[in-house]
Order: C-alpha cells, then sequence, then structure tokens
C-alpha cells in the first residue's frame, strides 16, 4: 500500500527489503509532500512531491546549481544520472528545464520498484536497473550534456567507480562543452578526495572542486563535488549561488598534482563516515 494515501489520509512511513538492505520512506511532518528515503538507516533521498526544486540536502543543492548554469540555461539537457535513489535531481532537472531527456542508472532494481510504486517520478525520465560503470561502456559517444555519478552502497562509493578508466568513459559519453560532475565523500586529511581529483584531472583539463570551507580545509568529514570539463567551467556564476545557499559551499580550482591518479589496479572503495555522520535515529 502506498504510503501516499489516496483518501486525504496522513501519510505514514512505509519499508522494504531491497536489494542492498533495508529502503524506508518517511514523510516529512513539517512539509506536505516531503519524503525522506533512508536505506538501512542512511539518508539517501529527500524528495518534495509537491514542488521538485525544494532541495533539502546541500550537495544536491549543488549539482543543482552546476545544471542551473550549464550552458544555454532553461533549455532541455540531456543528462546521464548513475545513481538513481528517489531521482531528487532528475525530477528537478524535469521542473527547471523541461524537456530534457534524462537517463538514470540504479543498481537497485527492488528501490527503484519501491520508489516507483510510493513516489512515482514525471515522465522524460527513464530509469534503468544496473551497474554505472557497465551502462556507461554501452553509452553512445558524445550523446549527453552531462554526466552525474552519485553512486553509493551504503556510505561508501565502489572502487570501480573511482578511477581513470571510469572517468574516461564518462569523457567518451559527454558532448564538447559538457560536464562531468561527481559526488563524493571524505575527510580529514581528505587523501582519497585528493587522488579522485587528480583522477578527474587526468582526463579533463578544467577541474574544480566544491564543499564547505572547513570540509575543504580538512576539518571534518562532508561531501566534495568534484566537476571536469574540457572547456572552461562557469566557475564566477556557479560561485555566487553556491555562496547563497543557507550552507555556503566554497569552489576552488584542482590544486597541481596533489595525489597520483586512481587506476583500476589501486583503487579502494571511499573510506567509510565517522560514526554517526549520515545515521538517523
Amino acid at each position: 500500500m502506498s504510503g501516499v494515501p489516496a483518501d486525504g489520509a496522513d501519510p505514514r512511513p512505509v519499508e522494504r527489503q531491497v536489494a542492498l538492505g533495508t529502503a524506508k520512506l518517511m514523510p516529512d511532518i513539517d512539509l506536505d509532500g516531503g519524503w525522506l528515503l533512508t536505506l538501512d538507516g542512511t539518508p539517501q533521498s529527500y524528495v518534495d512531491l509537491q514542488d521538485p526544486t525544494h532541495l533539502e540536502f546541500e550537495y544536491v543543492q549543488r549539482i543543482a546549481h552546476l545544471l542551473d548554469v550549464a550552458e544555454n540555461p532553461g533549455e532541455p539537457l540531456d543528462v546521464l544520472h548513475l545513481g538513481g535513489g528517489a531521482l531528487t535531481l532528475p525530477r528537478y532537472l524535469a521542473e527547471t528545464r523541461p524537456g530534457s531527456r534524462q537517463q538514470v542508472v540504479e543498481l537497485d532494481g527492488p528501490l527503484t520498484e519501491f520508489i516507483a510504486e510510493h513516489l512515482p517520478w514525471p515522465s522524460g525520465i527513464e530509469v534503468t536497473v544496473g551497474d554505472a560503470r557497465a551502462a556507461l561502456e554501452s553509452v553512445a559517444p558524445a550523446s549527453v550534456d552531462v554526466v552525474v555519478a552519485d553512486v553509493f552502497r551504503g556510505s561508501r562509493t565502489p572502487a570501480h567507480l573511482t578511477s581513470v578508466e571510469f572517468v574516461r568513459l564518462a569523457a567518451a559519453a559527454i558532448r564538447p562543452g559538457g560536464c562531468y560532475a561527481a559526488n563524493l565523500a571524505d575527510g580529514p586529511p581528505l587523501a582519497f578526495a585528493k587522488a579522485q581529483t587528480a583522477t578527474v584531472a587526468a582526463v579533463f583539463t578544467h577541474v574544480c572542486l566544491v564543499a564547505e570551507p572547513a570540509v575543504l580545509r580538512g576539518r571534518r568529514y562532508g561531501n566534495v563535488l568534484l566537476i571536469g570539463s574540457d572547456e572552461p567551467l562557469p566557475a564566477g556564476e556557479l560561485a555566487r549561488l553556491l555562496a547563497s545557499d543557507p550552507f555556503p559551499a566554497r569552489l576552488t580550482e584542482a590544486p597541481e598534482q596533489a595525489a597520483e591518479p586512481v587506476t583500476d589496479a589501486t583503487a579502494e572503495d571511499s573510506p567509510p563516515p565517522p560514526n554517526g555522520a549520515f545515521s538517523i535515529g
């Protein structure tokens, strides 16, 4: 039975065992239409069914800003989303750039079915079940404007999605002038984020990092958004949007060779978060 009652009754939490754990959808008691998806207690997505432009998670807001300033603002984009969850960003883009063609790749088929049943998404968003890297291998060259990689197994990015070989596959799928955006998580001393920056810089000419200042300084654990492109990024406009957020983030250019690029032979999962970093009660 859906967590969104048709009879006007108060929504209620629903949960289901999916391929990668226990998924739970919890209604936002302070906002009609707001839903939080967790997987084994770790927040994965927040969706506002009434207003898809309402983005609760700070890192999602940052990716949305990038999509906002991508070339020809307001016009449709072709976007490949690696990692689906509850499809927060695809819903946002469908609202802000109507007519966009979006492909979402989600490994967990039962999770996709769970979301489709309770939080159906609008037309123009195609969701397929499969591994992100395998999906990239079958994408036509230069066929999308943006590749967004936001893939976590639990709270860690799988190793095979962190290598130069993987980033090259993403770059091959992107049209000239497009960009690659990867959501990562790391903490002091930012060894993983530095290695990932070097990895993206080994493929793309222009690379930027986005995170809260305390995270960039290596003072605490948090999300880091890595952006790569072969054309100059609209850094000034993006920086202004990031600075205006309730939790402002800073955009900085990638440092010169701060670490060695990661290859398939050396790749490891991202580090586990500190206890309690993402879990909720």
